[in-house]
């Protein structure tokens, strides 16, 4: 278990000291989808849903997710995030919702978790939006395609 740095010498888990580290400037990517029955895609394009603009409340709630990582996951480190950027594009050859989330901060260690959670969290909101007039949407592909800076420099999805 030496190799995960969530975990001490004994396997137990622990958060990562990361006082030692050079603080850079970093950057991450994460990306994802929800993809629902192409009409409750119309509906959300002519914002038709009760609950108001799908787009709108799920780009909030994602710029929301990414600050209160810390929060939700054990182990991650409070950050002081400087940029969340969130895009929610329709696929109508999905159908569904694109989503990419963009976080940058200036700090010890990475934003991957908060990218991720960005994702997560506008996805859901769409999600809780709709479900109401579509409860088989999938959410799906959840990953990080580019993470730069720190020592492990960087990594772009090919």
């Amino acid at each position: 278990m030496s190799d995960l740095t969530h975990f001490d010498s004994s396997g137990n888990a622990h958060m990562v000291d990361v006082s030692e580290k050079a603080v850079t400037s970093r950057i991450a990517t994460a990306k994802g989808h929800v993809q629902m029955a192409p009409e409750t895609l119309t509906m959300i394009k002519e914002q038709r849903a009760k609950k108001g603009d799908v787009l709108a409340v799920a780009q909030l709630a994602g710029i929301m997710g990414a600050k209160e990582t810390a929060r939700l996951i054990p182990l991650c480190h409070p950050l002081p995030i400087t940029k969340v950027a969130l895009d929610l594009d329709v696929d109508d050859t999905l159908p569904g919702i694109q989503i990419t989330a963009t976080v940058k901060t200036t700090g010890q260690t990475g934003v991957e978790m908060e990218a991720l959670t960005a994702v997560s969290t506008a996805a859901l909101t769409v999600y809780d939006m709709v479900k109401a007039v579509d409860k088989a949407m999938e959410i799906g592909s959840v990953r990080v395609v580019l993470k730069d800076g720190g020592k492990s420099g960087r990594y772009q999805a090919s």
